[in-house]
């Protein structure tokens, strides 16, 4: 599992590909530094490629989102596949972010 991290368009865009489950959860902690410093920006995750998503891999989703909250930020996840979605639906989770 990684993600991506850059600047786009004034914004945040983070690729998230693999395996987002409690192994990848320490280094995906990381990896997502950036986008919780520029959290006052418009941050985009794109799904593609992520194949799986643990509790753990929920709870970073979550830090994201409340740090943008918090800075006046927002977050959109976009291209999920339906196992995911459907994952995001049965946690609640599909409520707190604009999904694309």
């Amino acid at each position: 599992m990684f993600f991506e991290v850059e600047e786009k368009d004034g914004g945040m865009y983070a690729t998230v590909s693999g395996r987002l489950d409690t192994p990848s959860a320490a280094k995906a902690q990381q990896e997502i530094t950036p986008l919780l410093e520029n959290a006052d920006k418009f941050i985009t995750l794109d799904c593609t490629n992520l194949e799986y998503i643990s509790s753990s891999g929920l709870r970073l989703l979550l830090t994201i989102r409340k740090e943008a909250a918090r800075k006046g930020g927002n977050v959109v996840v976009e291209h999920i596949s339906d196992d995911i979605k459907k994952v995001l639906m049965m946690t609640g989770f599909i409520n707190l972010f604009e999904i694309r």
